[in-house]
């Protein structure tokens, strides 16, 4: 079976499994566990996937986040799980002070169905406040599913991937402008097209 393939079946799985599961332990378990698994990476190898990693920020000594994946013995990304049915918009802040004390250049942000990947474009060391790659696993498109790939373990690439990552962000920001516009057409655009 092919990673598409593989994507399209955890999508299947979460559909029919979320109202099922009631914690957030239990969303990393049904969900993310078998997402890192599908990115190639040994979940069980504490080497390679670190649960409950330590990210100590100034004087909070014990700060965890919910996982770290290691490359070549260095923190390469940062993941940050909640429950299926949370909203992310109020977890972002979590994340960004895990990864603000890290080495690591990618953040994740999920709850096991919506997926916001994040790294440090602006400025280094210090995580965008916008995802450069997001997605909801049910609906997941074949554009996104090759970015994604990106991320397996056989082929990861940082430096490859902040390049393309750079060139999403801002195309995934005009998107979202365009899409707001048609929605909601501001006199300046409507004269714009009017001419």
């Amino acid at each position: 079976m092919d990673f598409k393939d593989q994507i399209k079946q955890l999508g299947d799985r979460v559909t029919k499994l979320k109202d099922q599961i009631q914690t957030e332990e239990a969303t990393k378990n049904a969900f993310i566990m078998p997402f890192l698994q599908t990115l190639g990476y040994d979940v069980f190898n504490p080497i390679e996937v670190v649960p409950e990693y330590i990210t100590d920020i100034g004087t909070k000594k014990g700060e965890k986040i919910d996982y770290a994946i290691f490359k070549d013995g260095q923190t390469s990304i940062l993941i940050e799980c909640k429950h299926w049915a949370q909203n992310l918009n109020i977890h972002d802040g979590q994340l960004l002070r895990y990864f603000h004390v890290s080495k690591a250049k990618f953040g994740l942000l999920t709850n096991g169905i919506t997926y916001r990947f994040y790294s440090d474009l602006v400025e280094a060391n210090k995580m965008d406040e916008k995802p450069f790659l997001y997605f909801n696993i049910n609906e997941i498109k074949d554009n996104q599913i090759e970015e994604l790939k990106k991320f397996h373990k056989t082929i990861f690439d940082a430096e490859s991937i902040t390049n393309t990552a750079s060139e999403l962000k801002y195309t995934n920001e005009l998107k979202h402008l365009l899409q707001e516009e048609l929605a909601n057409p501001s006199p300046d655009f409507v004269k714009h097209f009017a001419k």
